[in-house]
């Protein structure tokens, strides 16, 4: 329990909002598990950050008329604002092209690989386009996967089959510039050779906390065989290449080389801005008393489980991340449309920020991205299905359950918790029991990275506890049998406490909201741990005032 816990998740591309797609994949995952240990009282450091080069955002800038760091800086803002609105606290969101540290940090990792000899530089063949008098890197070319035939995919990896792609296997390629068909063309670039790593990713591989299907697909890519892959590219907008050779010139680093080192340049920032000396990082990513753990969508997963592992073995001095954990991708159907794959080009997303702006409930958004969390298989957000389980769920099971007993109580017995010298007949101590079991079950899951069926199997629990005192029925037993009805009342009150902690990584805003209404200060409340859902409330405790949680959605 004495080691550090460094949490990053990956960075998104600053050139665009974020929608429901991003925060299933990695961002409400990863900050159930930060919250979950925080309350364990574990030292946790939480780091992303904003992906401001390749070309992304030089596309956006482009089609803008603006410069990449203009548009990369923008969204930076808007997407650390949705995060924070969304109850997701990084201890820093960095940006990758206005750090203090990214550019020299990339490029001495850079120049650690090169000088250990790691790096070939060779001739290529690479797409041009003709009319524009230019390279065009990955995402400017688009054109069928010559594997599995799947058309407009990017040059270099196909989001259907997962293939990488090269000017070989990339059949009918066109320039997304003019839509003109590519062409090929030498250029010089420096390549790392992965093939020296199969064993290194294979052994990273059998030890480390990954989903099932991510060990899986890492393992055929490994049986298949590793390439060598570019890790430089001619584009205008990136880290420099740190090399003196004229064929670096007007090169800049892969931006797959240089985002995941802005986890460490962010961890840099965070050290200097809280400890007074960047050095610090070192504490988080060489001491072997901290655990590295990337939480990542399925298209970052040949990056951060094969190229990521290359590339930090090969540096030598830092830390092999002890979990990557993966979700799959979130497909969205629309009222009276299929379902479709989420699309920044297209549209065809609900967006963070302006669901929030409509006044969306961002604990209604954590609660059902958990329930179709696409931990092991690609799953779909149903906008009817939010609304559902928005009203059952959320109002009906778990709000109806606390407001009508806070204000049963408070109507019939005042402000304070007393309890009675009657004994707890066999319901009452079947229900204890059970408050009790599921704190462990939920925190196991949570562990165990199931974060879908930790907040379903809490949910079962919140369920069971509308059962209880149905069948106990108090305003009924009020009228023969009050020290009855204040043992039902008072073990629902002690659910609720549980509840409201254990609610914490999942529905923070709510779980907030529970625990100031059964009259837990603020202070008190942040000095609640995991353990303390085992406590109950003390006799003579001052309840708070009921308020609604969950105000029913009409206006679908």
């Amino acid at each position: 329990m004495s080691k550090k816990i460094l949490v990053t998740c990956a960075l998104p591309y600053s050139n665009g909002k974020l929608h429901v797609g991003h925060i299933a994949g990695c961002y409400l995952p990863a900050d159930i598990f930060v919250r979950y240990q925080r309350l364990n009282k574990r030292d946790v450091m939480f780091v992303s950050g904003s992906d401001d080069h390749g070309v992304p955002i030089k596309l956006t800038a482009d089609k803008e008329g603006k410069t990449p760091k203009e548009v990369a800086t923008y969204f930076y803002h808007q997407q650390k604002e949705s995060f924070k609105k969304l109850g997701i606290n990084f201890d820093v969101y960095g940006s990758t092209c206005n750090s203090n540290y990214h550019t020299k940090t990339s490029q001495d990792f850079f120049k650690t690989l090169f000088d250990k000899g790691f790096f070939e530089k060779k001739s290529s063949k690479q797409f041009f386009d003709d009319v524009a008098n230019m390279f065009l890197p990955d995402r400017y070319v688009k054109g069928t996967c010559g594997y599995c035939g799947a058309k407009d995919q990017n040059s270099d990896q196909c989001e259907e089959c997962g293939k990488e792609l090269d000017v070989e296997h990339l059949k009918d390629a066109y320039s997304i510039i003019n839509k003109s068909p590519a062409s090929v063309k030498d250029t010089f670039h420096w390549y790392l050779d992965l093939t020296k790593f199969e064993e290194t990713v294979s052994q990273w591989l059998n030890i480390a906390d990954t989903r099932e299907h991510t060990k899986k697909f890492v393992r055929g890519l490994v049986s298949q065989g590793l390439v060598k892959r570019s890790m430089t590219r001619d584009i205008d907008w990136g880290i420099p290449v740190p090399l003196d050779d004229p064929d670096a010139k007007n090169k800049v680093l892969y931006v797959w080389f240089d985002a995941p080192i802005g986890y460490i340049s962010n961890t840099k920032e965070i050290c200097q801005d809280k400890f007074g000396n960047f050095e610090e990082y070192s504490k988080w990513w060489k001491d072997k008393n901290t655990d590295i753990y990337h939480f990542i969508g399925e298209d970052n997963t040949v990056f951060h489980c094969v190229i990521w592992i290359a590339m930090l073995k090969a540096e030598g001095s830092f830390n092999l991340p002890k979990g990557v954990i993966v979700n799959n991708y979130l497909n969205i159907k629309f009222p009276g449309k299929e379902i479709e794959k989420i699309s920044k080009s297209r549209g065809s997303a609900v967006w963070i920020q302006d669901y929030l702006e409509d006044g969306g409930n961002p604990d209604s958004l954590r609660y059902y991205l958990t329930t179709v969390a696409p931990e092991k298989s690609r799953s779909v957000f149903i906008v009817e299905d939010l609304i559902q389980k928005h009203n059952s769920e959320l109002g009906n099971a778990l709000g109806n359950f606390v407001n009508r007993v806070l204000s049963f109580y408070k109507k019939y017995y005042g402000e304070k918790i007393e309890y009675t010298t009657k004994e707890l007949n066999s319901i009452d101590k079947d229900f204890e029991n059970s408050r009790l079991e599921i704190i462990n079950k939920v925190g196991k899951l949570i562990e165990e990275y199931s974060f879908k069926q930790a907040q379903d199997s809490l949910f079962d629990f919140i369920r069971s506890c509308n059962k209880y005192i149905d069948e106990k029925q108090p305003w009924t037993s009020r009228k023969t049998d009050e020290a009855e009805t204040k043992n039902t009342l008072i073990q629902c009150f002690n659910a609720m406490f549980t509840i409201g902690i254990l609610l914490n990584p999942f529905l923070p805003f709510s779980a907030k909201k529970i625990l100031s209404q059964l009259g837990i200060s603020e202070q008190i409340q942040n000095s609640l741990t995991w353990q303390c859902a085992k406590e109950k409330l003390e006799n003579g405790h001052n309840l708070g005032n009921p308020e609604i949680l969950f105000a029913k959605i009409e206006d679908k």
